[in-house]
């Protein structure tokens, strides 16, 4: 299971905007494809957060653009679990070109341990905590 997960991804040209780069909102898009392809590998898949009857939610994202994907570039979405807290969780991402390793976006997620049935927080069950090692990239 691995602490640090790499998801792959092929910019596409829908994904394309006016000024001939992937839009910023392809980038959260793609870091939260890759943090629900993380919580797959780690054996998380979303049906069995429903069965504790509560799931992750997006709380705030923090998302530094560095230089743009372009249609056809394939990115590598590297993506870890920087802090589980009591009732969240924080996320780090990095988005890399594959062809030469150039870093294109740095960002992290807060998500928030909600309850399904009620809408609210509430904390964190042991077996999600111990299924996500803390990791950083370097």
């Amino acid at each position: 299971m691995p602490a640090i997960y790499d998801h792959h991804h092929t910019v596409r040209s829908d994904e394309i905007d006016f000024l001939g780069h992937a839009n910023n909102l392809c980038y959260m898009a793609w870091m939260q494809d890759a943090a629900l392809a993380h919580s797959d590998a780690q054996g998380w898949p979303t049906s069995r957060y429903q069965e504790l009857g509560a799931v992750w939610v997006v709380r705030r994202h923090e998302v530094d653009y560095l230089r743009p994907a372009l249609v056809g570039d394939a990115l590598v979405i590297r993506t870890w679990v920087v802090a589980i807290g009591r009732l969240d969780s924080v996320r780090g991402y990095r988005i890399l070109r594959a062809a030469d390793g150039a870093l294109l976006v740095e960002g992290e997620t807060r998500w928030i341990w909600v309850d399904t049935a009620t809408g609210r927080p509430r904390r964190v069950p042991p077996e999600v905590v111990q299924a996500f090692p803390r990791s950083t990239p370097d």
